[in-house]
């Protein structure tokens, strides 16, 4: 990414597409570090953190909600869209990190989320209260003459979408939680309010957004009793509303009054058909990038059930890889990660409990940082951060965690089978706080009590520890970001094509990056064993690994166990 002076030169200074040679760093404010003591993490620890950042290698961070909110969906409920939640700090908080990360030369996205509000927005509040009023019209409302919901439709949460005003025969559309209703894009108005609030906070010098179930927001309603596909009697909403069409016509606008003109980054949550990724992020895309949930959600059912996990091969993820590689470079440019918010711990998720250690914490690393498009990576998954077993249900905070346990029971698994699923897929295992250094609370707060519980094994996978280690998770990382960002691979690493390779292994996943006649060629074992490759003729020089010694002899290569290596060739 280009220097940027300061922020009131930012838009016209960047050059298009500056977010192809970024690397992010996804932070969850609540988790980071706390300076004020009262065990959640602030904006203030954000910027202490900085430098810490910078020495990543990373350019870009993404910030998820700090905006006000009751924090019943942790902060995906904003009740406003203008001010700071006063737990993380200040406006002027937020305005100080904007300009440090500035000034030295990263770029803040904030979350964008406007599916859905919090019942405790001002809107939301007025539309209630006056059902007259243009505020009912922002959101979803709809009457029934019986008294039931319109529909039988499920929330991505679990329970019924509709929930009944008071003891009305009203009913309010949430696709979401109960205490975050949809808001109706129909409306005109709205929509320029939204707009408005957008280009508020990209005028404050703002890098741009990740923006949160954007796929919802334009509605196919039906009403009536659908056939159940749960044992609930209820039915998956989104075959209602996610890309629905329509959907464009918002998308487009949404573009070309706000994000356009700013020259914004925007990576949205969507889980966009191949056939409309052109639309989404071709060169007058939408977004500047999308997600692609089919290698991260492998282990969820297309019901999002994950309580009923799902197995997979390492066949099936190399496969889905490719998939999402050749589509995304054949329409425009894509967001690749391993972990977020709302996934459980990627080494947990990709690899057998008894094989997590160095080799196979790098070798996930170099499958991902090698691929093609903006790498996302998620606070603690640098130093290698795993999931958490909390000792009970009450230790969980996460609002879907509830929601799967109480289907589980109700499909009817134990108490301790639905608890060990949760173990291993709840999204607070990737919300535990980071794990800074080997002190009290992992470094993350000198409360006598955090928000949430820190994973007990700080004291041998923490930062500090692994700054001085030269043969660290930590370090492996800062130098595959060095690699990307400022090597003489890097132009391939960032531009260059995605090519399949047959490893002839079901077990390793390999593919080169090419551009011109220049090619990076690397291989990823996922097993506990050897593995024999074969390096096609020119590829010779090793430049990334996470063993030292042996080259290849006559064009063969043996894997060691989790081994990841990349050869370099100059064609």
């Amino acid at each position: 990414m280009e220097e940027i002076m300061n922020k009131n030169t930012m838009t016209g200074m960047m050059k298009k597409g500056w977010w192809k040679d970024a690397v992010v760093y996804q932070i969850y404010p609540k988790s980071f570090r706390d300076t004020n003591g009262d065990g959640i993490g602030d904006l203030p620890g954000i910027i202490q953190k900085l430098p810490y950042l910078k020495e990543l290698g990373v350019n870009v961070l993404w910030l998820c909600p700090v905006y006000c909110s009751p924090m019943d969906d942790g902060g995906y409920d904003i009740s406003d869209y203008y001010h700071i939640h006063p737990m993380f700090g200040t406006d002027a908080d937020m305005d100080a990190l904007i300009e440090k990360a500035d000034e030295m030369g990263m770029k803040v996205l904030m979350d964008l989320v406007v599916n859905h509000t919090s019942d405790e927005h001002a809107w939301f509040q007025e539309a209630l209260n006056h059902p007259e009023s243009k505020y009912a019209d922002y959101y979803i409302f709809r009457e029934t003459e019986d008294g039931n919901p319109p529909n039988n439709w499920r929330s991505y949460f679990g329970g019924s979408a509709w929930e009944r005003v008071g003891d009305s025969s009203r009913f309010y559309l949430h696709a979401f939680s109960k205490k975050q209703p949809d808001l109706n894009w129909e409306n005109e108005e709205l929509r320029e309010e939204i707009y408005k609030m957008i280009n508020y906070w990209l005028d404050k010098g703002l890098g741009g957004f990740r923006i949160d179930a954007i796929c919802n927001i334009k509605k196919k309603m039906e009403y009536g009793i659908f056939p159940p596909d749960g044992e609930d009697g209820l039915r998956y909403i989104g075959d209602w509303i996610l890309n629905q069409p329509g959907i464009e016509d918002f998308l487009r606008e949404l573009n070309e009054k706000t994000f356009k003109p700013h020259n914004s980054m925007t990576v949205a949550e969507a889980n966009v058909p191949p056939a409309l990724l052109d639309r989404f992020i071709g060169e007058d895309g939408f977004f500047s990038m999308v997600f692609d949930f089919s290698y991260t959600d492998i282990d969820v059912p297309d019901t999002g059930e994950w309580f009923k996990p799902r197995h997979f091969t390492i066949k099936e993820l190399r496969e889905k890889i490719f998939k999402s590689q050749e589509h995304v470079q054949n329409m425009g440019w894509g967001a690749v990660y391993l972990e977020n918010h709302d996934q459980n711990r990627s080494v947990n998720k990709y690899l057998p409990d008894e094989d997590i250690h160095y080799y196979s914490k790098t070798m996930l690393a170099s499958l991902f940082l090698f691929l093609r498009g903006t790498p996302f990576i998620y606070q603690g998954q640098e130093i290698g951060m795993e999931n958490i077993r909390m000792e009970s249900m009450e230790d969980y905070d996460d609002l879907a965690t509830h929601g799967q346990y109480a289907r589980a029971l109700k499909a009817g698994l134990s108490e301790t089978e639905a608890f060990d699923i949760v173990v291993k897929r709840s999204r607070d295992n990737s919300r535990t706080p980071m794990q800074w250094n080997q002190s009290r609370n992992a470094g993350f707060s000198d409360a006598d009590k955090t928000w949430i519980k820190v994973n007990k094994n700080y004291t041998a996978i923490n930062a500090e520890q692994e700054e001085n280690d030269k043969s660290s998770v930590l370090n492996f990382y800062r130098g595959l970001i060095r690699l990307r960002q400022d090597s003489p691979y890097s132009h391939i690493l960032v531009h260059g094509k995605f090519v399949p390779y047959d490893a002839e292994n079901d077990n390793v996943i390999a593919y080169e990056r090419v551009s011109d006649d220049l090619g990076i060629l690397t291989f990823h074992n996922f097993q506990d064993q050897n593995a024999e490759i074969t390096i096609p003729e020119g590829y010779a020089e090793k430049i990334a690994g996470n063993y030292t010694g042996r080259c290849p002899e006559n064009n063969r290569y043996c894997l060691r166990p989790y081994e990841c290596i990349a050869f370099y060739k100059d064609r």
